[in-house]
């Protein structure tokens, strides 16, 4: 395989630049898996530098169970329209419509499920507590750890993958970040069902 067929094959596969591609392949005297993790490591780094671009390309992730009674849709965006039509990103996006059909979570953030329905949970945790007699100088720590806990479950990034669940939902999005090199997010999503 010619260097040029090999660029381009990782193009493809990470959806690196073409750039980015060769220097990987340099520095990894030409085996391939050396020049994907390379890229995979620098890939991460850059997504820090990343956060605060513009995600302003991506597609709409769907997926709908066999018994079609039940489905959902997600919005997953990126910075170009050539990441969008990356085969990973596109994996990815029916990956997440898949789990959100699985999980119902409440939204994509733990900090952004419902001050009221988190309101409401702690008045019933703190009858709870009362009426089995926790110490007061403890309820709070509890209340805290339960509070975390379901904020973790109503939330999608927090999740662990349907598929995998030793990996999060936002661990997949790290790695896909890493691998991709382009800032990638979860926006808006919705559940139907019968």
């Amino acid at each position: 395989m010619s260097a040029l067929d090999q660029i381009k094959k990782l193009r493809k596969q990470t959806g690196a630049g073409i750039i980015e591609v060769k220097k990987a392949l340099d520095e990894a005297g030409g085996d391939e898996d050396k020049a994907i993790e390379l890229l995979r490591k620098s890939g991460q780094s850059k997504a820090v530098k990343k956060a605060d671009r513009d995600a302003n390309e991506g597609i709409i992730g769907s997926y709908v169970h066999s018994n079609q009674k039940i489905g959902a849709m997600v919005k997953i965006l990126c910075e170009t329209d050539f990441v969008a039509r990356n085969e990973d990103f596109q994996t990815f996006a029916t990956d997440i419509a898949m789990h959100i059909t699985a999980t119902d979570p409440q939204c994509v953030r733990p900090e952004d499920v419902d001050a009221d329905f988190v309101a409401a949970e702690r008045a019933i945790w703190a009858e709870q507590l009362k009426n089995e007699g926790k110490p007061e100088d403890i309820m709070d720590k509890i209340m805290e750890g339960k509070e975390k806990k379901l904020r973790a479950e109503s939330a999608l990034l927090s999740q662990p993958f349907v598929k995998d669940p030793d990996k999060t939902i936002e661990d997949l999005l790290n790695e896909l970040v890493a691998k991709i090199g382009e800032k990638i997010e979860i926006g808006e999503f919705a559940r139907f069902s019968f």
